[in-house]
């Protein structure tokens, strides 16, 4: 499969070991964390699914070794309505950018458990992918350049510093993700 994670940050991961894959997939689902918080807060019957997604980014950064639970919180994670297979396809901004969430989520819980460097790479694709296409959507916009710069520094093993840059751009993602929403950006 083509990726879009870079040949350097692709060969790294390969050649890491199981840490420096498991701080990586925790940095990619922090950044598109928001995405699926911010997007599906207050949606009723969304709750266990909120404190779920919010349960295992706290569980990723624990990098130091595998999650327990990893495979059990796959396996809930695979229900969300944004991972069902569905006929009419993904529509809307808000459910375009839940579903990317979602599924970096699911990467980076299985590259977690697993040290899978391909699991890995699916993670960072998935952020990269999302990041391209609201590029293309925001004018002036650099989300993808900032991501393929954040994957570079997630490989630096300063898990402070990667937790702070993290944060900061979810919550830029968000902001330009809402601001593409019809009944938010009116307002």
């Amino acid at each position: 499969m083509e990726t879009l994670v870079e040949g350097a940050v692709e060969e790294a991961l390969r050649d890491g070991r199981g840490e420096a894959v498991r701080l990586y997939v925790a940095a990619c689902a922090e950044r598109m964390a928001p995405l699926f918080v911010g997007l599906r807060a207050g949606v009723p019957g969304r709750e266990a699914d909120l404190d779920l997604y919010a349960e295992s980014l706290s569980g990723l950064w624990l990098a130091d070794r595998p999650l327990a639970d990893a495979a059990e919180r796959v396996r809930l994670l695979e229900r969300f309505p944004e991972l069902q297979p569905d006929e009419e396809g993904i529509a809307g901004v808000a459910d375009t950018y839940a579903f990317f969430a979602a599924l970096c989520l699911r990467h980076a819980l299985l590259a977690h458990n697993s040290g899978n460097a391909d699991d890995a790479v699916s993670c960072g694709h998935a952020a990269l992918t999302a990041m391209g296409m609201l590029d293309q959507d925001v004018a002036g916009a650099s989300l993808l350049a900032d991501e393929q710069r954040l994957q570079s520094l997630s490989l630096s093993g300063d898990a402070a510093g990667l937790w702070d840059a993290s944060v900061t751009a979810g919550r830029e993602r968000l902001r330009a993700v809402v601001g593409r929403l019809p009944r938010w950006s009116s307002s």
